[in-house]
């Protein structure tokens, strides 16, 4: 069975940095996803992706995340990072982690990420 655990949220003031990770259990990061991906959802928002990164080819990111937000596969702990600095208010969400495995979407359950002062 396929499980997404993301933690690292947290209350975080604009200008500060933040890691998530997302530890998969139930599949290999490297042999099974195609690719792995973060998304957020704000408050009374639609979840929007956040980035992407693949097994082959170049990831992308949200052009409001560009050069600030960044994704880091660590194989050997079967996790997913994303590593978050110059934070800004328009940052709060819950954040989720997604996997797409043959075709198959699986998604984490989110962890709420706030920048406030």
């Amino acid at each position: 069975q396929v499980q997404l655990v993301e933690s690292g949220g947290g209350l975080v003031q604009p200008g500060g940095s933040l890691r998530l990770s997302c530890v998969a259990s139930g599949l290999s990061i490297f042999l099974s996803a195609s690719a792995m991906s973060w998304y957020r959802q704000a408050p009374g928002k639609q979840r929007e992706l956040v980035g992407t990164i693949r097994s082959r080819g170049p990831g992308n990111y949200a052009d409001s995340v560009k050069g600030r937000f960044t994704i880091v596969k660590e194989i050997a702990e079967n996790t997913v990072y994303l590593q978050m600095s110059s934070l800004k208010p328009e940052d709060t969400a819950v954040y989720y982690c997604h996997a797409l495995v043959r075709s198959v979407d699986y998604w984490g359950r989110g962890t709420q990420v706030t920048v406030s002062s």
